[in-house]
């Protein structure tokens, strides 16, 4: 029977006590993690999102009416206690916070009561991922979640923090947008007043934040909610949160200048880890050509090596098919790997077959120096040892090759790179490298559309180097954009934005817009930039992405409160479902036959 809370005011978390609390009268409240019954001696265990305390309810100092309550617990009842704090009579739990104490209690009030949770309330949970999102609240009141929640706060309280010390103000964007599908798929909310019409929920606060510089606001920043309608992988959410800012009278190195300084404060703050800035910066072409990523991962080496040179007179087919193609050969040397068993070769050519490759070649240079090659036969003796040696091959090396296109053997290449590391142990979670990625292509090739697509957004300054080239070489022309990564991940991307008339007006017409297009679809940010607008810049976090690596978590949703599964639904509150005909109705919506059979 759940009794009342009325007259008891909580005094302390469990986690908080300590031996300096040793004497005191405290009052804790939280659930029963558990209950060990010794008869006449009973020990219970209470958990609040601070940590745990012991509670000794023992014959000769405790009530023997209490005794017998504390007996009845169970896992997950809610409790009220007032004892008091005592040094522990048992052996010190060196693994609690609380280990060396406990509470002699003096009242216990049992303010819920509980089922048996489907799965236990306990670190490093072995239950199924549908299992625990489908009792969200329940997984959450673990101590690994709850740890997890705390970080993900503090690193928020902290970017204001710091952010409002350097001038930003917070502004919130609108939610309810025009849709402008230029990238990702716009979420569409149906409007009621205006039937027919929709609007698009942002994927991102770009053209406000572009608006809030043209109105003097000068720097912004907003933790904001953003969403995308898109495929879903494991690091990615249908809504997600994003550390969200701009700036006006800057350039790229007065952007990176403040958000290294932020980095550096939160990882100090928050992980105790020293950030040595400045962070190092690496050109995408540079990123590209050594890791086949732009954004790699930089705590191991395994760079790839351009054979193109080396191989060019070679007969092998693969190698002279793809350099004829215009394309290149590259390797990598993954050392110490040479007496690799054939099985497992043959699956990282499956693995560098999901990528795009039509294969893999291979030299496997033994511990006794003797080759071991899928393509020798079609080599002289002297072309092998100078492709050896062009890779830098020992004894115990084995030496990996793609030839193709720069993108596929990029794509390939970079992705088998890490698939090694992650098989040879090289990818510490508690090292963490940062990497600024600068220079992107400002445009890139679409076969789908048929036409250059921008690589960030239509918004962003090509380098003025590079300008003469828009309309005669746009593949050239490189952004001044520049991305933030962390141990392979892209936690953060932004650029300098166009701010002159004819530079965005020559921009649009190298995407294949007409004037009337592009206001069609950006009139009201084109408009606004008639009236004086600042040169600006900015860039936005990926804030569930940064939490997770800060983590060490594998999937943002251990570090998302209510996160939704790979088909972008959720498993707690079964949303998206079936709404009422009467809604439909008001807002002109019809479902048709195919929808209508889905929904039921």
């Amino acid at each position: 029977m759940a009794e009342s809370m009325k007259g008891l005011k909580r005094s302390h978390r469990c986690g908080e006590l300590s031996a300096a609390n040793v004497g005191e009268n405290v009052t804790i409240m939280g659930w029963v993690q558990k209950n060990r019954n010794k008869g006449g001696l009973v020990f219970v265990d209470v958990r609040d999102r601070s940590g745990l305390i012991q509670v000794v309810f023992e014959e000769g100092s405790t009530d023997a009416a209490l005794i017998e309550k504390a007996a009845k617990l169970r896992a997950e009842y809610v409790v009220a206690i007032v004892g008091k704090v005592a040094k522990r009579s048992g052996a010190v739990n060196e693994n609690l916070s609380t280990g060396d104490i406990e509470v002699i209690p003096s009242e216990l009030r049992v303010l819920s009561e509980a089922e048996t949770p489907p799965f236990p309330i306990e670190e490093n949970s072995k239950t199924k991922e549908e299992i625990r999102l489908k009792y969200r609240y329940l997984d959450l009141r673990r101590p690994d979640m709850q740890k997890n929640l705390l970080l993900r706060s503090r690193v928020a309280t902290l970017t204001r923090q710091f952010l409002a010390e350097e001038g930003f103000l917070e502004i919130e964007t609108p939610i309810l947008g025009k849709s402008t599908p230029e990238g990702a798929r716009d979420y569409l909310v149906p409007s009621r007043v205006h039937p027919g019409n929709f609007y698009g929920l942002p994927q991102s606060p770009q053209l406000f934040k572009q608006l809030l510089m043209c109105s003097g606001c000068d720097r912004y920043f907003q933790i904001a909610k953003c969403f995308r309608d898109e495929d879903l992988r494991a690091d990615r959410q249908p809504e997600f949160t994003q550390i969200d800012m701009e700036l006006s009278f800057v350039d790229v190195d007065d952007v990176i200048d403040v958000n290294e300084r932020l980095l550096a404060k939160l990882f100090k703050d928050v992980l105790d880890v020293e950030v040595p800035l400045p962070i190092p910066r690496m050109t995408w072409q540079e990123a590209m050509d050594r890791y086949g990523s732009d954004k790699p991962d930089t705590r191991f080496g395994m760079e790839l090596t351009d054979v193109t040179e080396v191989v060019k007179d070679s007969e092998f087919v693969v190698f002279k098919g793809a350099i004829e193609n215009g394309g290149t050969v590259r390797g990598i040397n993954a050392k110490g790997q040479g007496e690799m068993p054939r099985k497992k070769i043959d699956k990282l050519v499956s693995f560098a077959k999901d990528y795009g490759a039509k294969g893999l070649a291979y030299i496997a240079i033994q511990n006794d120096g003797t080759v071991k090659s899928s393509f020798a036969k079609f080599m002289t003796e002297e072309e092998m040892q100078a492709l050896i040696a062009a890779m830098g091959g020992e004894s115990g090396d084995l030496l990996l090759f793609a030839a193709d296109k720069n993108k596929v053997v990029w794509d390939v290449l970079g992705n088998l790179r890490l698939e090694l590391a992650k098989q040879m142990d090289l990818l510490r979670k508690d090292e963490y490298k940062f990497l600024w990625i600068t220079e992107f292509p400002l445009l890139e090739w679409s076969e789908e559309q048929n036409r250059y697509v921008a690589m960030h957004h239509p918004f962003t300054m090509p380098m003025e180097e590079d300008l003469p080239y828009l309309e005669s070489e746009p593949g050239r022309v490189r952004a001044k954009a520049y991305d933030i990564t962390l141990n392979g991940n892209e936690i953060g991307g932004g650029s300098v934005r166009i701010f002159q008339d004819d530079v965005q007006e020559r921009m649009f017409a190298a995407l294949g817009f007409s004037k009337e297009e592009a206001y069609d679809r950006f009139g009201f940010l084109l408009d606004a930039f008639k009236y004086g607008v600042p040169p600006h810049a900015g860039l936005a976090y990926g804030l569930d992405r940064m939490v997770m690596l800060m983590a060490k978590e594998d999937s943002i949703r251990d570090v998302i409160a209510f996160p939704k599964v790979k088909d972008a639904s959720c498993l707690m509150t079964e949303a998206p479902n079936v709404v009422d005909e009467k809604q439909l109705e008001e807002l002109g919506l019809a479902l048709g036959e195919g929808e209508e059979e889905s929904a039921e």
